[in-house]
């Protein structure tokens, strides 16, 4: 676009109008792209030296010309000073500082250099013309929105989206999808970014939140808050997994998804280029929740560890392939949807290592104690594991089973004492072979099998052990107490206390702590409180309704 050889007044005007609506800008910015544009066409007629000011009038296209320069009481540049002297011949009230403007001969549009007008007002335009498209898409992130395939360079989409174009990388295309130039695709607002080449709109078709918002679109329940998307997770282009909770207990989550016939669920499968996708029922117990995550595999059992949020589950023999999925797809979105970790085990795994956990215990407690295979297998069949569950569990258990007398329970219980004495004693002297430190052996909760773990580790000093946090004890690779069984909370009491001995805080500290976690714990359960009566409230609301609904029908 310039201005045109020869236009007239209206025409500049009417040329700005265009432009504006074309590149749907203000007009105000296109005609200040003008005056701009003429400024330098008049700087190159009068001198670049002089500060000169163009100004289009908005009504009828009238063009006028000033000389800026600055009032001084002695000149040194004529161009863009003038003297206080000379001003106040025609200005008796002007003052150094002050700012004159001088009318200057008009030059014609014809005479304006079209190219400079061309490449002042395109630039001004253009970043006008972006700076409009940022504002209209930067509050758009995380909606769907609806383009055309404009052309693909290096597996990247450009998508003309009619006052804009963006950009789906190659990474966020789905595997195996053949886009063609001018086809119309949905894709998700992933990112607006702001770059020296103008704003980047970034699209997806790969993420899990483009499923859920293509869900809210095909599902009005989703779309009304009725229904809600609680986890997706996705393999783009071959399966996908989406847990769906209702707030109405009327409808059915799973069945509104689907829709009559898999209408709704086959629109958005249509979409994902034949996505294979499984709706599930949210429900708040990981274990069901896991259960359900693993369909169309049945599981036999599940064992949970919330610590370390992984849980073992056991599926038949003939199941595990099922479970498994296609190279592991199956449990791999399972474990994404549902945020814990998965092992699959068959019941013949199972079995096996239920069966050599007997034996190592059985031997442990026969050697430990000093008593025969058959009545160390009795104390494994009756759920005892460790020394110190025979040492220090109540005698009446034990004589409760079948074949122990009050004689053998006193003598086996003795013994376990004993064998965990000698145990302590042989690991404190390994401890200080170590070189452990004795103050980080007081330590309240640190045991001497600890103190060893520790010692190989590494941490020697009180110092050490006050530096860890408490998830830096229990949690990763490298975590000293991985394999154990101990909380975060207990971990948590054992580093406070180092600390305490160490001198990095003081009693006060700990009370203050210790107030913090009681008011958290009372606020909790005034919360849940709170939620009970609630829940009740909504049951008796539901009851007189109900009990409407059974008169009208009697009637």
């Amino acid at each position: 676009m310039a201005l045109a050889v020869g236009a007239n007044k209206l025409e500049i005007l009417q040329i700005a109008e265009a432009v504006a609506r074309e590149k749907a800008i203000d007009k105000e910015i296109v005609i200040e792209a003008m005056e701009e544009a003429i400024q330098k066409a008049a700087k190159a007629r009068y001198g670049m030296e002089n500060n000169i000011r163009a100004q289009i009038d908005r009504e009828n296209g009238d063009l006028r010309l000033f000389r800026i320069r600055e009032v001084v009481k002695e000149v040194e540049n004529v161009s863009t000073e003038i003297s206080l002297d000379e001003v106040r011949k025609d200005k008796p009230e002007a003052e150094v500082g002050e700012f004159i403007a001088e009318p200057l001969p008009p030059i014609d549009y014809s005479r304006i250099s079209a190219q400079t007008a061309k490449q002042v007002i395109v630039q001004k335009v253009r970043s006008a013309e972006r700076e409009r498209q940022y504002e209209e898409f930067k509050d758009r992130v995380g909606e769907i929105i609806t383009g055309v395939v404009k052309r693909i360079e290096y597996g990247n989409v450009i998508v003309d989206l009619g006052r804009a174009e963006a950009i789906i990388p190659r990474d966020h295309v789905i595997p195996r999808e053949h886009m063609r130039n001018n086809e119309r695709i949905r894709a998700y607002i992933m990112d607006v970014r702001k770059e020296n080449r103008g704003p980047q709109i970034f699209l997806s078709r790969t993420v899990p939140e483009f499923m859920a918002q293509l869900f809210a679109q095909e599902v009005p329940e989703i779309y009304d808050g009725v229904i809600e998307i609680k986890a997706v997770a996705r393999d783009p282009g071959s399966r996908a997994k989406i847990a769906v909770i209702s707030n109405d207990s009327g409808i059915d989550p799973v069945g509104a998804c689907v829709g009559m016939r898999g209408s709704r669920v086959q629109a958005v499968v249509s979409e994902l280029q034949g996505e294979k996708i499984d709706i599930i029922a949210f429900t708040q117990d990981p274990a069901a929740l896991i259960v359900n995550g693993l369909a169309p595999a049945q599981v036999v059992k599940v064992v949970l560890d919330e610590d370390e949020r992984r849980i073992e589950v056991v599926v038949p023999d003939d199941q595990l392939s099922l479970a498994i999925g296609r190279r592991g797809q199956n449990v791999r979105l399972a474990s994404k949807l549902t945020g814990w970790v998965i092992d699959i085990l068959t019941e013949a795994e199972e079995s096996e290592r239920r069966q050599e956990e007997f034996k190592t215990r059985s031997k442990m407690f026969a050697k430990t104690l000093d008593v025969d295979e058959t009545l160390a297998q009795l104390l494994v069949v009756e759920g005892f594991s460790e020394l110190e569950e025979v040492a220090f569990v109540e005698a009446e258990e034990l004589v409760a089973i079948e074949g122990f007398d009050e004689g053998l329970v006193s003598e086996l219980q003795q013994r376990a004492v004993d064998a965990l004495e000698s145990r302590k004693k042989e690991a404190d002297k390994k401890r200080k072979k170590l070189g452990v430190a004795d103050d980080l052996a007081a330590v309240k909760g640190l045991t001497p099998e600890m103190l060893v773990t520790l010692g190989e580790a590494g941490t020697k000093t009180l110092e050490d052990f006050a530096g860890f946090a408490a998830d830096e004890l229990i949690f990763g690779a490298d975590a000293p107490f991985k394999d154990s069984d101990l909380t975060e909370a207990e971990a948590g009491d054992m580093v406070l206390d180092a600390r305490l001995k160490a001198g990095w805080i003081t009693k006060e500290d700990l009370a203050a702590v210790a107030s913090a976690k009681e008011q958290k714990a009372a606020e909790q359960a005034a919360e849940e409180a709170a939620e009970g009566a609630a829940e009740e409230g909504a049951a008796e609301e539901e009851a007189p309704a109900e009990e409407k609904e059974a008169d009208a029908d009697k009637a």
